[in-house]
């Protein structure tokens, strides 16, 4: 009887536990897990090594109740070779570069309770990096707080505690002065690949492979073991908090990029990492606030990344964006240019998994129209396999994209402005007498006529100087630009 007893009391609170989660809103979900689930605890981390893969296991516990082990595999490469038959499990800079990384990947399960305490358990971390980590997490779920509607602030949101005597340092190291360029499958990496073309012996590098990141290496040269592959793997548990109706919403997965991209560049003994960043990336998602999408994308964490791995990891890393002069349609003005990518590269996150364009989302539309200007309708069906611009369903997403609703698609897009002028010079190519429905609707807006008569040079001539190019790099991006307007 008392067996059964505890198994029905059991059921009982479980069933009501899912109906309190159900019924609350989010805001009041975030109180309430902040008062059931005091603290999250960064137990230990693990490095492993077989003959075909280096795996990085995390232990993170919320409250000795619920617990998470997730991973991160790199698959052996004969580009990394000697890092593996040389492999050492206490090598001090191997060990604080993957403490680092599980840093960054506990905030995936931080946020799904959202406890008043984090606990560090691996490292000593001192005050500066404990504010350093409380600013890319706040700000890095900045989206998450906004749509969630949750109300707190940089002091209050989590206090980070970190309890061993065990300090990392920082070391010096003999790195080749080569490149490591993350592929994420998109037009942004493709340019990076092509412009550094003439560099030997780049390296691309991948996390979680699809055939869109795949063709694009393909296409740029490389085999399959010519380039870094990576498996990142999300405790199945965190998916189970999920679906019960635990907080859930956007991390800042580029800060992760940056933090495997290091341990990426020390296993194959590669000085520099480029990025594929762009300074569009720099304008908030909510105008008139901090709230960013590409928060982690942005120059000012480039900025932040920098000095955190020259302080506490090595000097000799050189992490940048190769993009960042450039705005999303200079940058789509030079992909234009690389047909070869037209039937592989893909930027929806929709259809990623089947390698399609779901031809109904913000990123669909947002390249569809960045690419009008330098592109026949011919060519943007044969990449799309619809014409976006005929879609009435898109209209809100379209009003999103130039500014007439307030909020921008929280996406990796452009800026409001590209995306008008962009609209207006793709108008001035067409037949005025037959555009299709969302060109013929921007016609008669506002925004047409500020815009209309906007010398698109502007942004096209346009070179950033918050960046962290090497002089070689900007030759090479002005010498480019410079090629690609004098075709105009």
């Amino acid at each position: 009887m008392t067996s059964n007893l505890l198994i029905l009391t059991y059921f009982f609170y479980q069933k009501l536990y899912h109906l309190i989660m159900n019924n609350l809103n989010n805001s009041s979900k975030f109180l309430y897990l902040r008062k059931k689930y005091k603290y999250l605890i960064y137990e230990n981390y693990t490095i492993t090594k077989n003959e075909n893969f280096l795996k990085l296991e995390f232990d993170f516990n919320i409250q000795n109740e619920i617990f998470f082990k997730p991973n991160i595999i790199i698959y052996r490469k004969n580009i990394y070779k000697s890092f593996f038959d040389a492999f050492d499990q206490s090598d001090e800079l191997l060990n604080n570069i993957v403490f680092n990384i599980g840093l960054i990947e506990l905030i995936s399960y931080w946020k799904s309770v959202c406890t008043e305490q984090i606990i560090i358990k691996p490292y000593k971390l001192s005050q500066n990096q404990i504010l350093w980590w409380k600013k890319i997490y706040f700000n890095g779920l900045g989206e998450f707080f906004y749509l969630n509607n949750i109300k707190t602030n940089f002091n209050d949101f989590v206090q980070i505690k970190s309890i061993s005597n065990n300090k990392t340092k920082a070391f010096n190291i003999d790195l080749k002065n080569l490149f490591i360029i993350p592929v994420g499958g998109g037009k942004d990496s493709v340019v990076t690949l092509e412009l550094l073309s003439g560099i030997k012996n780049n390296v691309p590098l991948i996390i979680n492979p699809r055939q869109a990141s795949l063709g694009c290496v393909n296409k740029a040269g490389f085999d399959n073991d010519s380039f870094i592959e990576i498996k990142r793997n999300l405790d199945p548990e965190l998916l189970k908090l999920n679906s019960k109706g635990f907080l859930n919403g956007h991390t800042p997965f580029s800060a992760l990029l940056a933090f495997v991209s290091v341990l990426s560049a020390y296993i194959s003994g590669i000085k520099n990492i480029a990025l594929s960043n762009e300074s569009s990336a720099n304008e908030p998602t909510v105008p008139d606030s901090e709230i960013n999408h590409q928060y982690s994308k942005s120059f000012e964490f480039e900025s932040d990344f920098r000095n955190y791995i020259k302080k506490y990891i090595s000097p000799d890393f050189n992490y940048f964006s190769f993009l960042r002069p450039l705005s999303e349609l200079q940058i789509a003005k030079l992909f234009s240019g690389f047909e070869k990518y037209f039937p592989v590269f893909k930027s929806c996150n929709v259809g990623s998994k089947t390698d399609e364009w779901c031809c109904n989302c913000p990123k669909c539309l947002f390249t569809f129209i960045i690419l009008s200007p330098f592109l026949s309708t011919e060519q943007l069906f044969k990449i799309f396999k619809d014409n976006l611009f005929e879609k009435k369903s898109l209209l809100f997403i379209f009003n999103q994209l130039i500014g007439i609703e307030k909020v921008k698609p929280f996406e990796c897009i452009g800026t409001v402005q590209e995306v008008n002028l962009a609209l207006c010079m793709t108008i001035k190519k067409l037949d005025n007498n037959n555009l299709p429905y969302l060109l013929s609707y921007y016609k008669g807006t506002e925004n047409f006529k500020k815009y209309q008569n906007q010398n698109p040079e502007s942004i096209l001539k346009n070179y950033n100087s918050d960046n962290f190019l090497l002089q070689k790099l900007e030759n090479i991006l002005k010498d480019k630009l410079l090629d690609k307007h004098s075709e105009l």
